[in-house]
């Protein structure tokens, strides 16, 4: 269990936790999937990277994972991923996206373009 996941278990416990949480996701830092450009030019020396973008129920979802292993464990191959904090992310999230969270773990989040708007302001 990670500290975003006692975060998580707080929150859905006590609604007054929920500063906390949102704390704590925007300075985790994120292992975030992308689309492979084909290429064997390391992630770091590219120009830009576009994060896998999945659908579902109309929505768009970007993946983020607190740990490498969760990432691994979703993606069940290889694959390539860029590291962001959360603050990073919410200034790179386009309004209409929502964020998936963990996602294929026990705790799992979405957050829906409006929560994501908060964050912006904290």
């Amino acid at each position: 269990m990670t500290a975003l996941d006692d975060a998580l278990e707080k929150y859905i416990a006590d609604d007054n936790e929920q500063a906390q949480y949102y704390d704590l996701i925007l300075k985790t830092d994120f292992y975030i999937p992308i689309v492979s450009d084909g290429t064997d030019t390391p992630i770091e020396e590219r120009e830009n990277v576009t994060p896998l973008v999945l659908e579902a129920e109309g929505k768009h979802y970007v993946l983020m994972f607190d740990t490498e292993e969760r990432v691994n464990s979703w993606a069940k191959e290889p694959i390539e991923y860029v590291i962001l904090a959360g603050y990073e992310m919410v200034n790179h999230t386009p309004a209409e996206i929502c964020w998936a969270i963990n996602l294929g773990s026990p705790r799992a989040k979405e957050f829906v373009p409006d929560e994501i708007a908060y964050l912006r302001t904290l």
